[in-house]
């Protein structure tokens, strides 16, 4: 069965009307999901408790596991490595903006065979048009090949992606970079420098509502100038 084949997680800080949405989703396609509740405040905490608690998906506060401040994206990535070997499972991120179909995660499955490393979902905005971090495709010809699912050297994202069970066995997360915040391209690259592939599913379309979670990030797009003096002066999105 395609369910226990993965672990499928989602990182949640606070935006939680639409974190709840993403994770009925998810049970919607009759799949589970661990949640990890990255030190949201004491309200949408507690809203997530009781969408745990009414849907019976496991939710684990991280600030039980550690006092350090949000973002803790190594630190989920490695407890969810650690799970997902114990259980011979492939792991699945799947972001607190993203809404997942009913099949996404059964097609990805399918394509996590010897030799892959990453797969992942391309990411659409609601007209269906590829957007945030695959937009670049919209330059290139892949935009008539959608049909198809292609190898790529770009780097992933975690929007909606599937870790092998053969890549989590050859890459130690506890090698993660402590300094920074978010690790899609360090290991993306990882997986490639081990002669794994990874394949980006244009035939996978999953809905995208970039840095929902984070709305500070937006700046990117509207106030670059602002953006960059905040991501360097406070140390922030360190990638």
């Amino acid at each position: 069965m395609v369910s226990k084949q993965l672990h499928i997680i989602m990182p949640v800080k606070d935006s939680i009307e639409m974190a709840e949405k993403a994770i009925l989703a998810i049970v919607n396609s009759g799949h589970s999901v661990c949640i990890y509740d990255d030190n949201s405040t004491i309200e949408n905490a507690n809203r997530l408790d009781q969408i745990a608690q009414q849907h019976h998906i496991e939710l684990i506060h991280i600030s039980t596991l550690t006092d350090h401040p949000s973002p803790n994206y190594r630190l989920v990535l490695q407890h969810a490595r650690k799970r997902a070997l114990l259980n011979q499972q492939h792991l699945v991120i799947v972001e607190s903006d993203v809404m997942v179909k009913k099949d996404t995660l059964s097609l990805l499955a399918q394509h996590a065979q010897a030799g892959v490393g990453m797969v992942a979902a391309v990411t659409t905005n609601e007209e269906g048009i590829f957007n945030f971090p695959y937009h670049y495709l919209l330059k290139m010809r892949y935009r008539k090949l959608a049909k198809e699912t292609i190898s790529t050297n770009k780097r992933f994202s975690f929007c909606c992606t599937l870790l092998t069970h053969e890549f989590l066995q050859k890459a130690d997360f506890e090698l993660l970079d402590p300094i920074k915040n978010w690790f899609d391209v360090t290991i993306s690259h990882w997986s490639l420098s081990l002669g794994l592939r990874n394949l980006l599913m244009l035939d996978n379309p999953v809905l995208h509502y970039p840095h929902a979670s984070r709305p500070w990030k937006l700046l990117k797009y509207t106030n670059p100038w602002l953006y960059y003096w905040r991501k360097f002066t406070q140390k922030k999105d360190r990638i």
